[in-house]
């Protein structure tokens, strides 16, 4: 895409969509009084689609009607993970905290590092397999964290058997799985984006992905209509912020930025994410929790400088 000047820099915007994804976690916490999270996740982009649609149809209907059969192809594919990471990650909201959630889903540029290779015919770099090492180490961390507790006695921990039947461990389980899905979107993403606009992007891949989520709500035997009004606007809110407002403007950002910086800037969630839940959830995070996250952060942050210096060569 060609790089034009512009009246900001692209890195206000990158704050802008921090603030505005950190933000998701609460509207789903909320969302999840009401509907389950698979109801929750084909209404944050169902409602994002529908809102998207005259603009794209308004403004991009050249390039939306020139669609090759390639390009559709790669936007289902695009869509399918993007309805796979919404899914398994709005659920293991349900079992697990905030934190753990946020910071595990958000292993998401080192699975894109550690696959690139294959998938992109990019290479690892030494700093990016010692920033996975790291990020592993920190998971692990988290784990226990959910596991374990610090007392006058000294650490203890669950059984084995139970940690791994319990909801925690559930719940982070299914964020990595949402990391991965994310990953699959984003490198998927990155071939799309040098080839069609942002708007046209963003529209495409949040509609098939709205699709997919609608599809499995009813073959799960879950409803989409009779909820409260509260219930809708907690939809309403969680489209409209984290998704239109934040998600798009790390895709927009792209186009400006390397990947590698736009994915180390949105490392900024889980801090803020983490921050929200202890003000309005009253979450507080564990000290292993905290050094888990850190190690996470830490790891994906080496990883990414790696990545940035294969996109400097």
């Amino acid at each position: 895409m060609t790089k034009r000047s512009l009246p900001f820099p692209p890195q206000l915007a990158l704050l802008f969509g921090i603030l505005a994804v950190s933000t998701a976690s609460i509207f789903i916490r909320y969302s999840q009084n009401y509907a389950t999270s698979l109801v929750v996740a084909a209404y944050r982009l169902l409602i994002a689609a529908l809102i998207l649609a005259p603009i794209a149809f308004t403004t991009r209907r050249e390039e939306l009607a020139g669609f090759k059969s390639r390009e559709l192809r790669l936007s289902l594919l695009s869509g399918l993970f993007l309805a796979l990471h919404f899914a398994t990650w709005i659920t293991s909201l349900e079992y697990t905290t905030v934190a753990s959630s946020v910071v595990l889903v958000s292993t998401t540029p080192l699975w894109v590092a550690l696959l690139s290779p294959i998938t992109l015919k990019e290479p690892v770099t030494r700093k990016m397999l010692l920033g996975m090492g790291m990020a592993l180490v920190g998971g692990v961390v988290i784990g226990i964290s959910d596991a374990c507790i610090v007392s006058e006695n000294g650490l203890i921990c669950r059984d084995a058997a139970e940690f791994i039947r319990g909801e925690a461990f559930l719940g982070n389980i299914l964020a990595l799985i949402g990391a991965l899905m994310a990953a699959g979107y984003l490198m998927v993403g990155r071939k799309l984006r040098n080839q069609i606009s942002n708007t046209s992007y963003v529209f495409i891949v949040y509609s098939m992905a709205a699709v997919i989520l609608v599809v499995i709500v009813l073959i799960s035997g879950n409803s989409l209509i009779g909820y409260p009004r509260e219930a809708y606007l907690w939809f309403l809110l969680l489209a409209i912020i984290p998704q239109l407002m934040g998600h798009s403007t790390f895709n927009w950002a792209l186009g400006y930025l390397s990947a590698a910086y736009v994915s180390i800037s949105m490392l900024g969630e889980p801090i803020g994410s983490t921050i929200l839940a202890y003000i309005v959830l009253d979450e507080t995070p564990t000290l292993f929790m905290i050094f888990g996250a850190i190690l996470i952060m830490a790891g994906i942050y080496l990883a990414s400088l790696g990545e940035q210096k294969i996109q400097n060569l």
